[in-house]
């Protein structure tokens, strides 16, 4: 019998930064939540009225460091600024492998973001966290 619910080894992260495909070896936890914008009017003659618009996505997701994929896309991207005055973004795809066998591509465009790491100490593992920020997320498949 198949499992009848998502669970968290059914899900697969990739980058696309500046028309490069950046792998993601050994994803541990990634996490995206909606961001809105609360609209809300109070007429005089009658109830409120109140109206979520799109705001964006925040997320973040954690790599047990296996390579210096991370480590080389910051640079990359330190370098364009420092070097050109350019701020590039790029996409985040996740792939979720649905209860039913499909799979379910998101999108998530104009990303931004910040790179966190453990403290490199002996007999422990090093795990890199990225907070990022995205415009939008749409649907591919």
């Amino acid at each position: 019998m198949a499992n009848p619910y998502s669970i968290g080894r059914d899900c697969r992260i990739t980058l696309l930064w500046n028309g490069t495909r950046v792998d993601l070896r050994d994803v541990t936890r990634f996490q995206a939540n909606q961001e809105v914008r609360q609209q809300r009017a109070d007429p005089l003659n009658s109830t409120p009225v109140e109206f979520n618009t799109p705001n964006g996505w925040r997320g973040s997701f954690q790599i047990a460091r296996a390579n210096a994929a991370l480590d080389n896309l910051v640079a990359a991207i330190e370098s364009s600024f420092w070097n050109a005055g350019t701020i590039n973004t790029g996409k985040i795809y996740q792939y979720v492998r649905e209860p039913d066998g499909t799979t379910t591509t998101w999108e998530f465009s104009s990303v931004s973001f910040s790179l966190t790491t453990d403290p490199w100490q002996a007999e422990g593992m090093v795990h890199q966290t990225c907070n990022f920020f995205a415009s939008t997320r749409t649907k591919i498949s």
